[in-house]
């Protein structure tokens, strides 16, 4: 099983608390960069900033990197604190099988990125109005080649510390499945929450950022690894990034599209957790044939056999 993975390595809990200590070290050391390009251009007017505002700085491509640039010294951190703190292979982070499954995180990445190139392809032509043709190649073209690098990081980041390093922490910690599903789709959710969507479209769409962590966490619950999440989440915001962008979203970037409609949140934040989530589920499902659901989302977490015996020995 996944979680029981950690049961393998260094696994105290003052382990990682301490572990998330120095994460949070990195990922402040990976502001500084930011905080001095702001800092340089506009002084002590950074405070009152939003990241809304940040982007609105500098040239969106260079904030966009040096914003992606916190979470990527943020994975570096999680994963030396991983290798060294804990004694722990980033493979058994990664996933229960015996190696990584490339070919799972391409599966997920292609299945979000071609529902959304899709979904926002129907929109534009439904409504055209509410879409303004934002595309210049050379911009376009630096934006290309900072999201393919940076996005994918800053989205392994965020999996590495939810649905593997907290997830594998809690589950060692309560032996059970539930309490780290639970409690790591809450709060990648609401880590969320200062993101400008919410000031523009209110609270209800924590319904969308949190039942996006139950997404992420089921899938790796499920499938025992966290591949299918890793890709998806890459392909959800790398998509994202490239396609439309917004005068309110965290990400303001050189895209495609531009949205100039007024931010509503309503059925369009419910349809994707009530329906789309499910949907995607059920065809990972069939495709990887997974099965006692019960079991593997609310069961036991269980010390693996070959470990209890050399102990007892």
């Amino acid at each position: 099983m996944y979680i029981a993975e950690a049961f393998k390595y260094r696994h105290e809990f003052w382990r990682y608390i301490i572990g998330t200590l120095l994460v949070v070290v990195g990922v402040i050391l990976g502001q500084i960069p930011l905080g001095i390009a702001v800092f340089l251009e506009r002084g002590m007017e950074i405070a009152e900033m939003d990241e809304a505002e940040l982007m609105q700085v500098l040239d969106s491509n260079f904030t966009l990197f040096l914003i992606l640039l916190t979470f990527a010294v943020g994975l570096v951190a999680l994963l030396l604190v991983v290798k060294f703190l804990h004694n722990q292979p980033i493979k058994s982070l990664t996933t229960s099988r015996k190696k990584v499954d490339w070919g799972r995180v391409w599966f997920g990445f292609s299945l979000v990125a071609a529902f959304t190139i899709i979904v926002t392809l129907i929109e534009y032509t439904v409504n055209p109005e509410d879409f303004l043709v934002n595309f210049q190649p050379v911009p376009f073209a630096i934006l290309v080649v900072v999201a393919v690098i940076m996005i994918p990081l800053q989205t392994s980041f965020e999996e590495y510390l939810f649905r593997g390093y907290f997830m594998q922490a809690l589950g060692t910690l309560v032996k059970n499945r539930w309490l780290p599903l639970i409690v790591t789709s809450v709060c990648f959710g609401g880590l969320h929450f200062f993101n400008p969507e919410v000031t523009q479209m209110g609270n209800i769409i924590m319904v969308y950022y949190i039942g996006t962590g139950f997404l992420l966490g089921m899938m790796t619950l499920m499938d025992e690894g966290m591949e299918l999440a890793l890709g998806f989440h890459a392909g959800n915001n790398l998509v994202a990034a490239l396609l439309i962008t917004a005068d309110w979203t965290a990400f303001q970037t050189e895209s495609i599209f531009k949205d100039i409609s007024d931010p509503t949140a309503g059925l369009d934040v419910l349809v994707p957790v009530l329906i789309i989530y499910p949907l995607f589920l059920y065809i990972m499902a069939k495709k990887y044939g997974w099965n006692d659901w019960k079991n593997k989302l609310f069961g036991k977490v269980e010390k693996p056999e070959t470990l209890k015996v050399s102990e007892e020995s």
